[in-house]
């Protein structure tokens, strides 16, 4: 009698995943249903596969969802993380384990009772970021923790990047996750973290030039700037006493100083529509956020705006996105500054099908053990096949495919709303991945503490 697995969503995400079940699906009696509101964009080779039915499944058609939750024995929700309570309720009612790789919303964290009455295990947070982040971090407190240290200083970094023989643009980036979420980056709030035991606090108008450096062997130099909420994870990691704390996202060097840009003209402001944005140019669009002059073009008015000079790498970074182009028009309607830069960035910065996208991802621990101040320095760096199956599908869609046939097989039994930091659930998905080349590279290096002088200050 086969297991069944409800997939639903079947986006970007979601193409290791897929595979990995079916792989796996003679040999571990499964059968795939694959849930999505736009069915027919799911490739022929997946559904055709004889353990696999894929079906139109609106998430909002209370009935369809739960008649479809009702038929599986473990559900994984790679929808939007707003999405994942509708979920979550039919699975607690439907007594059906669930999986997401969305960070734990205070709705599903209200769940948690409930879902532990009924004995079903509630694994989130299980993609790449969060996810590969938390179990690979765990991994290593916990072995120094086990050998009498303490830890001191903890640093995490990760990025979708593009990789080196597919970068040919002056950003050194490509979208290779949700545009959107790259374009809001940063706003709803101050950046926060702890530097040698002091809160620090940066405002998103600052946030991109406040960043660290750091080289990764065979693949150069690189920065960050710190995510929104560095300490979410504090009570969790069991680092309440810790000196520095300090989580952020991985650019390439000079992206966020160029990036900035944006964020002083105003561009990727997401809280009010300009009304006459349909076939609006790009150029009209940029003029924007100018003042006005009878005599100087909408070229000159930035660059004495931004005090950029003709002959400065930041310059050509903006004509590159063809910011000042006449003929392109934006399709939006209503659209807030943020949609509509985001649209003028994909027409750059969109993965062509034979591109190749990278995962790094940077971890530091300092800590003390018999009196010697020591530090570890982990780095993971995944690229991808092509456009399809990206580097950032595999880190997500693994870990996600591996913690749920996990839960089938009973080897993950813990109830609970729940996150991957626990042994009995680290260990088993960080040893198969490694498998399929996923795995940290760690290196002893002399202790540092946070270095004040990789971080810049400038305006």
């Amino acid at each position: 009698m086969p297991r069944n697995i409800l997939v639903i969503g079947a986006g970007k995400s979601t193409s290791y995943l897929l595979d990995y079940f079916l792989e796996k699906s003679d040999k571990e009696q499964l059968h795939l249903t694959i849930g999505d509101l736009r069915p027919d964009t799911i490739s022929q080779d997946i559904s055709n596969h004889k353990n696999c039915t894929v079906i139109k499944l609106d998430i909002q058609n209370e009935a369809d969802r739960q008649k479809a939750i009702a038929k599986s024995d473990i559900v994984v929700s790679m929808l939007p993380a707003f999405l994942h309570s509708k979920v979550a309720v039919d699975c607690i009612a439907l007594s059906k384990h669930l999986v997401t790789a969305s960070y734990v919303s205070d709705e599903l964290r209200n769940l948690d009772q409930a879902v532990k009455k009924k004995g079903l295990v509630f694994m989130n947070e299980v993609g790449l970021d969060p996810g590969i982040d938390h179990m690979s971090a765990m991994q290593i407190i916990d072995r120094i923790r086990d050998k009498g240290g303490n830890i001191l200083l903890f640093e995490s970094f990760c990025g979708g990047l593009v990789a080196p023989e597919s970068d040919n643009n002056l950003w050194n980036y490509k979208f290779t996750w949700n545009p959107r979420n790259v374009v809001l980056a940063g706003q709803g709030g101050a950046a926060k973290f702890i530097q040698e035991g002091t809160y620090k606090y940066v405002p998103y108008h600052k946030l991109f030039r406040r960043t660290e450096f750091f080289d990764i062997e065979g693949y150069g130099r690189f920065e960050g700037y710190a995510n929104r909420d560095s300490l979410n994870y504090r009570e969790a990691y069991g680092l309440e006493d810790v000196l520095t704390l300090y989580r952020g996202t991985m650019r390439r060097t000079g992206f966020s100083k160029a990036w900035n840009m944006f964020v002083q003209l105003g561009m990727t402001d997401d809280s009010y529509t300009i009304e006459n944005s349909k076939n609006m140019s790009y150029r009209e669009f940029t003029n924007l956020f100018l003042p006005y002059s009878p005599t100087d073009s909408v070229e000159l008015k930035l660059r004495h705006y931004l005090k950029i000079d003709q002959d400065d790498r930041m310059w050509e970074k903006v004509m590159e996105l063809n910011l000042f182009d006449y003929n392109k028009t934006i399709p939006l309607v209503d659209a807030t500054p943020a949609q509509i830069l985001q649209h003028i960035l994909e027409d750059s910065w969109t993965l062509a099908d034979s591109d190749k996208d990278m995962i790094v991802m940077y971890h530091k621990f300092g800590y003390e053990l018999n009196g010697k101040k020591l530090q570890i320095d982990a780095n993971m760096v995944v690229t991808g096949e092509n456009r399809t199956y990206t580097a950032m599908a595999k880190t997500v869609g693994l870990p996600v495919a591996i913690a749920t046939l996990a839960i089938l097989n009973k080897k993950i039994t813990t109830p609970g709303v729940q996150i991957p930091i626990k042994k009995e659930v680290y260990e088993p998905i960080l040893s198969e991945l490694k498998s399929y080349d996923i795995d940290f590279k760690e290196y002893d290096v002399p202790y540092l503490g946070y270095n004040p002088n990789s971080v810049s200050n400038g305006d």
